[in-house]
């Protein structure tokens, strides 16, 4: 049986595939034979009790010595995939900016987890970004300010 994972990511084409993990994972997947697919968090789809996204398969190639960004995959065509029913793992590796969209993706994908591996935990994802939950660690850190006020960043530079 072929193992099938979606990993829930940015977009390929803007992909540093010279140091990307992600890609990495890909192509780890495909040497052993599962099939992938590739969709974004903003593609994720809730109706039914149901979490679904139309995603494309995705073959990816190695990284060449020529270094051929744009040529390091390609897509199949896309189709509908049952997240809970059509998937085997989920792999959330998106970037943030930790916006709404990504924290509902969060929330959909937690409802699959009964089901469908989905790594990183949703729950962890949300409740410990990783640019806050550092924080814990202070004693390690430099002096460090969070804040939204352009005046307070002045006056703490």
């Amino acid at each position: 049986m072929t193992l099938k994972v979606a990993f829930q990511m940015d977009p390929m084409e803007g992909l540093n595939i010279t140091g990307d993990s992600t890609f990495a994972l890909m192509l780890s997947a495909q040497s052993r034979g599962y099939t992938s697919y590739h969709y974004t968090a903003d593609e994720l789809n809730y109706s039914d009790g149901r979490v679904w996204v139309t995603a494309r398969p995705v073959t990816v190639r190695p990284v060449t010595v020529q270094r051929e960004a744009g040529n390091h995959f390609s897509f199949g065509a896309p189709v509908k995939i049952d997240l809970a029913d059509d998937i085997d793992a989920v792999l959330m590796r998106q970037d943030p900016p930790f916006d709404l969209g990504y924290i509902t993706a969060t929330h959909l994908l937690e409802r699959i987890t009964h089901k469908t591996l989905v790594a990183n935990d949703p729950v962890s994802v949300r409740n410990a970004p990783e640019k806050v939950f550092v924080l814990d660690f202070a004693q390690f850190m430099p002096p460090t300010l969070v804040t939204r006020s352009l005046d307070e960043v002045r006056e703490f530079h």
